[in-house]
């Protein structure tokens, strides 16, 4: 049996030596604090990068419920000159496995006295199952009964709630293109009947978009036909590049936007604060490491008559260098591995420990109407939780140098004179 070296075994017994002596006891303790420091500033590392992560995807995915992965449109928000043959040239790339025509544009929503400013979508309820999921769940029954000649609408469930509506009642579209009368331009109205409503998940789509019959919106903004095509991609971080792809083959005086830059400032915003609370964390686990330091030297000069007695037998500077360094390497491994399952056990378990305190202080941290969400998310990535290991330890064994080399420093005669 290969016995271990005595550098490894000495600094372990250092690390979880008794409190025998008043002495002792207050270095354990600050040990202890430190391990401590490093456990809990891992931990937060991982929780909040963990959060950040599931907010940044269930936010995207929820998007992308509604937003499609690619738009294709015409100049002007005119109809598309070909529809037929922009269809049948984008599914020809081995990435698309859906298309759609829509209409989109702008006008206001009333109801008795109240309105509001909505985005209209124009769909085609046969194909829209194939570029979006509304078309997939609970919703696919509602969007099916879009009809063209109907003039029915569906409405997102928050702008439902706000302006009071239900199925079969019926609301007035505002179109910003109006008639052109002697009085003056004279906006076009149109007499709409709800059909039912749809929730995304997201309240910005929830409340502010509707939905139609392609031909209706056609006829309302008085556009030719649909005036862009909706993609659906196999993998949606393709996106950007798919759209390139594209915008050299397809014919014609068209604009691609995939769903990247639709959201561009919300998305990069994220990654900003990402980084800056990785940052801002990383300093707690390095001021932990470095109580290390504090540590270290009072173990030194506790220790100064063993490190005496161990030069004195022919021990070299480089091994009570190595004792030392052990000792401190073992308090940022423990409280390294400690902060990681603390971590992680919080990061899978946000989900029902959130709701726990909610539940308990009667208070709601996520209002769906100011962050979209309203639960805490959490999407633990490998990604994150290395580095975070990596930089503790390596925190934690260059707070340890200073006071080994201290150690290995130290002379016998010095060190014994007084014992």
């Amino acid at each position: 049996m290969t016995q271990l070296p005595y550098e490894l075994l000495i600094g372990w017994r250092y690390t979880r030596a008794g409190r025998t002596t008043r002495r002792n006891g207050f270095i354990s303790f600050i040990s202890g604090v430190s391990m401590l420091g490093i456990a809990l500033g891992v931990a937060a590392l991982i929780i909040v990068l963990s959060v950040m992560n599931g907010f940044q995807k269930e936010v995207r995915d929820r998007m992308l419920a509604v937003v499609s992965h690619i738009e294709i449109y015409a100049a002007g928000g005119q109809a598309l000159p070909d529809l037929s043959q922009t269809l049948a040239q984008v599914r020809t790339h081995p990435q698309v496995v859906g298309a759609a025509p829509f209409i989109a544009a702008q006008a206001l929503l009333a109801r008795g006295e109240d309105m509001k400013g909505v985005m209209v979508r124009g769909i085609d309820p046969a194909l829209e199952h194939e570029v979006t999921d509304l078309a997939n769940g609970a919703q696919a029954a509602v969007l099916k009964q879009l009809a063209p000649g109907g003039f029915g609408v569906v409405l997102g469930a928050e702008l439902a709630r706000a302006l009071g509506v239900h199925a079969g009642d019926k609301v007035t579209l505002v179109a910003p293109s109006g008639q052109v009368t002697p009085a003056g331009v004279v906006p076009r109205l149109k007499q709409m009947t709800v059909l039912g409503t749809f929730d995304s998940g997201h309240y910005e789509y929830d409340s502010a978009l509707i939905m139609l019959h392609w031909e209706d919106a056609a006829r309302i903004f008085r556009l030719e036909g649909p005036s862009g095509v909706r993609l659906k991609l196999r993998d949606l971080h393709q996106a950007r590049q798919v759209a390139d792809e594209l915008g050299h083959t397809l014919k014609g005086d068209l604009f691609l936007r995939d769903w990247t830059r639709q959201n561009r400032t919300w998305f990069a915003a994220v990654q900003v604060e990402k980084r800056m609370m990785f940052i801002i964390l990383t300093l707690i686990v390095a001021v932990a490491a470095f109580n290390l330091v504090s540590t270290l030297v009072m173990t030194v000069t506790d220790k100064r008559a063993d490190i005496a007695i161990l030069r004195t037998l022919g021990t070299s500077p480089g091994s009570i260098m190595g004792i030392f360094v052990v000792q401190g390497a073992m308090v940022g491994v423990i409280g390294t591995l400690a902060g990681l399952l603390l971590g992680l056990g919080v990061a899978f378990n946000v989900d029902v420990i959130v709701p726990a305190i909610e539940q308990a202080l009667g208070a709601s941290f996520l209002p769906k109407d100011i962050y979209l969400i309203s639960r805490m998310p959490s999407d633990p990535q490998r990604s994150d939780i290395v580095p975070v290991a990596v930089i503790a330890l390596v925190l934690a064994f260059v707070a340890t140098l200073y006071p080994s080399w201290r150690a290995s420093r130290v002379n016998p005669a010095e060190a014994l004179r007084y014992e």
